[in-house]
C-alpha cells in the first residue's frame, strides 16, 4: 500500500472530530486514522470564538460526550471550561498524536478505479501542498465558514468613524470599557455578549430587526447536582444525561403541538423579568412560532438583569444607513456608538468548503439526497457529522461516529472495499435538509442536500428514534450498496 495511505481521514478536531477519533480508536482498532485540523489548536468553535461571555446554549450533560462525564456543577458552561473538557478528553485518550495541526483539506477526489480518496492538503504555515490517500473520508468540521462570519451589506458602513467588530473576529485586546456599544442582532451570540459587556460599557444597545424567543433558566441543574452528590460519577452522569435528553424531547414535542400556548408562556416569562410597563409587544413578541427558529437561552435571566439595571436596552427597528457617529434607523432616530458589533450570524458551509470530485466530476451536494442524515446518494465511502437542531449537537455527532464505526467493521467482516447509498426509484426528493427558518440556514438552503420521501432518506431530528435505528438496527439494506474490489 502507498506509504501516504491511511484507512480513515477525519476532518476537524472540534467536538465532532474528537468524538469520531475516540470511537475509531476504541471500536475499530484495526483501522488506521488521522485527524486533519486546519487551525493550530483543537476545539473548533470553542477555540475560534473569543467574544465576551462565550458559552454553551445546550446543557453540558447532553453536549458532553457519552463516554466522558461532565463533572462541573454548571450545566451551562463558558467557552474556556468547554475547551478544558475537550483538552482533557484528548489527553486521557492519547488522541493528540493522531492530530495533524495546521493541515487544511482543500481537495478530495474519489477514484472508483483505485477505490481510494486522493486528498490535497494545504499546510497553513507555509502554504505547501501535501498529498494523502485514504479509503474512508469522515467530515467533522462543523457547519459554518471559519474564515468569515456573515455581515449584510449595510449602506454607508465605511462612513462610521468608530470600531466595527464581528464576533467571529473578536480578539482579546478589544477594549469596550466606558464605550457606547450597539450590537446588531438578537440571536444567541447577541444575548451572550450583552450581559457580559454591560457592566463595563457606558451603555450597550441590542438593535434588532425583529424579536426572538428567549427562555430563562438556571445555569445549574439542582436535581442533577443532587444526583451527582449521591451516586458515583458514571451512574450519575448516565441518569442526568438521560433525564435531560427526555426532558428536551418532551419540551420539543409540546412546543410543536401547542405552539400558541408556549408562545404565551415564553413571552410572559420575559414580562415577569422586565415588568408590565416594558414594551414586550414591540421588543419580545416574535412574528413566528416557537421552534421555527431555535430558542435562545438566557442563563439566570442575565440579559434581563442588564436591561433592568439601565446598562442595556433594546431597539427594534431597521437600519437605513451607517453614519460617522452611529446608525440612522428607518424611524429617523440615530443610535450613536463608539463601537458596533455585527452579531448578524454565520456563513453556513457544508462539507467544510472542500472541493470534492467523484470520478473527476465535481460533487454538487445540492443535487444529492441525505442518507440517515450523515451520508449522501451515490457518494462512496464518505460520511459527514451533523448534530441536531432540536437537541444538543453532540448527541447527533456521537451517533454518527458510532454508525461509521459499525459500518467500517461490517465492511471488514464481509470483505467489502466500499459502499454507496443509492436510493430506489420509489425515493423522491423531499423537504429541505434542515427544517428551520433561521437566516443562516435560509441563506444556504439552496446549497444543501435534500431529504427523501421515506426512511432512511428522512432526517428525523429525533435522538430516541435514531438511537434505535443506528445503535441497534441492521447496517445492510436495499438502499446501501456494498462492493468488493474486483
Amino acid at each position: 500500500m502507498n506509504k501516504n495511505y491511511i484507512d480513515v481521514v477525519v476532518v476537524g478536531a472540534g467536538i465532532s472530530g474528537i468524538g469520531a477519533a475516540y470511537n475509531l480508536q476504541n471500536r475499530c482498532p484495526n483501522r488506521s486514522f488521522t485527524i486533519l485540523e486546519g487551525r493550530e489548536n483543537i476545539g473548533g468553535t470553542w477555540d475560534l470564538f473569543k467574544y465576551p461571555g462565550i458559552r454553551s446554549d445546550s446543557d453540558m450533560h447532553t453536549m458532553g460526550f457519552r463516554f466522558k462525564p461532565w463533572k462541573s456543577s454548571k450545566t451551562i458552561a463558558d467557552g474556556p471550561s468547554i475547551l478544558d473538557y475537550l483538552d482533557e478528553t484528548v489527553e486521557e485518550n492519547n488522541l493528540r498524536q493522531k492530530i495533524q495541526f495546521s493541515k487544511k483539506l482543500i481537495k478530495a477526489s474519489w477514484s472508483s478505479q483505485e477505490l481510494l480518496w486522493n486528498l490535497q492538503i494545504e499546510n497553513q504555515l507555509d502554504k505547501s501542498i501535501e498529498e494523502l490517500t485514504c479509503n474512508f473520508l469522515f467530515m467533522c468540521g462543523g457547519y459554518y465558514n471559519y474564515d468569515e462570519g456573515y455581515t449584510p451589506e449595510f449602506k454607508g458602513i465605511e462612513n462610521f468613524e468608530g470600531q466595527i467588530v464581528h464576533p467571529q473576529k473578536w480578539t482579546e485586546d478589544i477594549n469596550y470599557k466606558d464605550k457606547e456599544v450597539v450590537v446588531i442582532g438578537s440571536g444567541a451570540t447577541a444575548v451572550t455578549i450583552i450581559p457580559a459587556m454591560a457592566s463595563e460599557t457606558s451603555h450597550i444597545t441590542m438593535l434588532q430587526r425583529s424579536p426572538t424567543y428567549y427562555m430563562s433558566a438556571p445555569d445549574q441543574d439542582s436535581i442533577g447536582n443532587l444526583i451527582k452528590k449521591i451516586l458515583p460519577d458514571k451512574t450519575a452522569y448516565f441518569l442526568v444525561r438521560w433525564k435531560n435528553i427526555l426532558m428536551g424531547r418532551v419540551l420539543f414535542i409540546l412546543l410543536k403541538r401547542y405552539p400558541q400556548k408556549f408562545k404565551d408562556n415564553l413571552i410572559n416569562g420575559v414580562r415577569q423579568h422586565l415588568g408590565e410597563d416594558y414594551d414586550i409587544d414591540t421588543h419580545f413578541t416574535p412574528k413566528y412560532m416557537p421552534w421555527d427558529q431555535r430558542l435562545c437561552l438566557v442563563p439566570n435571566g442575565d440579559m434581563f438583569e442588564a436591561i433592568n439595571s439601565g446598562k442595556a436596552s433594546v431597539v427594534t427597528d431597521t437600519i437605513e444607513e451607517f453614519t460617522p457617529k452611529g446608525i440612522k434607523l428607518s424611524s429617523g432616530k440615530e443610535l450613536e456608538a463608539d463601537m458596533i458589533i455585527t452579531a448578524t450570524g454565520l456563513n453556513m458551509q457544508f462539507l467544510n468548503g472542500v472541493d470534492i470530485k467523484i470520478n473527476n466530476e465535481t460533487l454538487d451536494i445540492s443535487n444529492k439526497l441525505s442518507y440517515k442524515g450523515m451520508m449522501f446518494s451515490d457518494v462512496p465511502n464518505l460520511a459527514a457529522s451533523f448534530g441536531y437542531t432540536t437537541a444538543s449537537w453532540t448527541l447527533g455527532a456521537d451517533l454518527t461516529s458510532e454508525y461509521v464505526c459499525k459500518l467500517l467493521n461490517h465492511m471488514d467482516k464481509k470483505g467489502f472495499t466500499y459502499f454507496s447509498p443509492e436510493p430506489g426509484e420509489d425515493v423522491k426528493p423531499g423537504g429541505d435538509y434542515l427544517d428551520l427558518n433561521s437566516g443562516y440556514i435560509q441563506r444556504a438552503a439552496h446549497k444543501l442536500p435534500k431529504q427523501g420521501s421515506r426512511s432512511p432518506w428522512i432526517m428525523t431530528q429525533n435522538y430516541l428514534k435514531d438511537i434505535s435505528q443506528i445503535r441497534f438496527g441492521r447496517i445492510q439494506n436495499s438502499d446501501l450498496k456494498f462492493k468488493k474490489a474486483s
